[in-house]
């Protein structure tokens, strides 16, 4: 038995196989709007670290000492 899903962009059926070209899209043009929305940020991979937390003095600090010790002349 065949499995079905529904094409993310239209959600039309579409047969989940081997002869499917396009899955899980029904089509080039659905998978084309798909990829323009990623490269246009409207969907995101959520980011679990928390880059918008500032860095306590102690983390700064030691950032700033491994930078240092780097061998690399542009933190020099």
């Amino acid at each position: 038995m065949a499995t079905i899903v529904k094409c993310p962009t239209c959600q039309k059926e579409v047969v989940w196989g081997p002869g499917s070209a396009f899955r899980p899209f029904c089509s080039d043009r659905c998978r084309l709007i798909d990829l323009g929305a990623w490269a246009n940020e409207e969907h995101k991979i959520p980011d679990k670290g928390r880059a918008d937390l500032p860095l306590s003095e102690q983390q700064l600090e030691q950032l700033e000492n491994d930078l240092i010790e780097q061998d690399n002349e542009f933190f020099k």
